[in-house]
């Protein structure tokens, strides 16, 4: 069959044809013509159609052998369904080709449009998947060209130090501390525009004036390096919260979603001050914990208490709910049977037990026990704080057992 003409085409009629002799095309046609005209009146004769090009040229392909002939007819059809299916009922009347007795009989009315549909959409996806190897990539590299010509051109030098600093940092009310340049284009690249850079670890002034003027952040990467920036910081700044980046991790390297989380568990900068201390205070031959007292100009700085306490019956389930703690950074509140009345955050809790209604008899943390800490605990009448470690505690009061995971395991 040849090629049909889908332009104007609706519909093709698809039939078969039988005959009992040897017959050929122009037989076929002969026929079709010859025994429909006049059947359909004037409006559906089948030359008038022809002629007005409302049906196209009828496919006839024909096989003869052994004496018998058959084979197919296609009628392109751009009548209407109605129309369509009346011209193929008159197709099933040819009873006879030439001198042989024949039969039609139809096989389907197909619809080109769904054919056209057909072949629009394969053509489509062509398209569409050359256009995604050809086009994408390079327009991928002009948004991230784009992109990035943005942050740079929003990326400030401020103060006389001219420092790395995203746009919000003169007129926030809080500003991060991050470490370089990098790491203030990674705070833009995801919405953050108060970061300011150190570039080292000799702390400009123009961060410790900020500092006495704002809320600060100091975010730093999970190495060393970020330990001794850290050191100076608290040194010569003054910072409200430390956040880090996971170990090893650097913060020009952190997905949003790490950004996010690590500025969200950022820690009072009272914690790392008291840390810092404590590591310290343990490489100098002041004063340890079991070794008594170096000559010194200071008053010593207990950091356990020197006489073993005598110790209740609820002690030894402290261990177990400190094991319970151990890295979580949380906090348990314990009634005087050892039960938990509250779980709360470390960063959260000398806010919490302050504001107990509860008779909070035992405290135990994942964290450093500090001078605030032990007095909030003697106001409230607490027993028991239990910590990892103790800081810098000058004054314990004899109402208040401090204890670490060493006292707990002797416990």
């Amino acid at each position: 069959m040849g090629k049909v003409d889908l332009g104007t085409t609706k519909y093709i009629i698809k039939s078969k044809i039988e005959a009992s002799g040897v017959i050929e095309r122009p037989d076929v046609v002969g026929a079709i013509f010859g025994q429909t005209e006049g059947l359909l009146g004037n409006d559906l004769d089948l030359r008038e159609l022809q002629k007005t090009g409302r049906i196209g040229r009828i496919e006839v392909t024909i096989e003869s052998k052994l004496g018998k002939s058959k084979g197919s007819v296609n009628v392109p059809s751009s009548l209407d369904k109605v129309e369509t299916a009346i011209l193929a009922a008159a197709l099933e009347t040819i009873d006879r080709v030439g001198p042989c007795e024949a039969k039609v009989v139809v096989k389907s009315i197909a619809d080109v449009r769904i054919l056209k549909r057909t072949l629009v959409i394969d053509r489509a996806k062509n398209i569409l998947a050359t256009m995604v190897d050809d086009i994408t990539p390079d327009s991928l590299e002009i948004t991230e060209e784009v992109k990035e010509s943005v942050r740079l051109a929003e990326i400030l030098k401020f103060g006389k130090d001219r420092l790395p600093a995203g746009p919000n940092v003169q007129d926030s009310d809080g500003i991060i501390v991050v470490e370089g340049r990098a790491d203030v284009l990674n705070l833009l690249k995801h919405g953050i525009k108060n970061a300011i850079a150190v570039e080292g670890t000799n702390i400009p002034p123009s961060i410790s004036e900020l500092s006495s003027k704002k809320t600060v952040i100091a975010f730093l990467d999970g190495d060393r390096g970020g330990d001794l920036i850290l050191r100076e910081l608290l040194q010569v700044a003054d910072i409200d919260f430390v956040a880090r980046a996971p170990d090893g991790k650097e913060v020009e390297d952190l997905t949003k979603k790490e950004l996010f989380k690590g500025l969200r568990n950022k820690a009072p900068a009272e914690q790392s001050k008291e840390n810092a201390a404590k590591n310290k205070s343990n490489n100098k031959p002041v004063l340890t914990n079991n070794h008594g007292k170096v000559k010194s100009p200071q008053k010593p700085i207990p950091t356990k208490i020197s006489k073993k306490p005598k110790l209740d019956k609820n002690v030894p389930k402290f261990k177990n709910l400190f094991n319970d703690l151990t890295g979580t950074l949380k906090a348990y509140l314990l009634d005087s049977d050892a039960g938990v009345i509250k779980e709360v955050a470390v960063r959260d809790l000398a806010v919490a037990l302050q504001n107990s209604k509860e008779n909070v008899s035992a405290v135990i943390f994942d964290g450093v026990v500090t001078q605030r800490l032990v007095d909030i605990s003697r106001k409230k009448s607490v027993k028991y704080l239990v910590g990892a470690k103790v800081g810098n505690v000058n004054k314990i009061p004899s109402s208040t057992q401090l204890l670490t995971v060493k006292d707990l395991s002797h416990a």
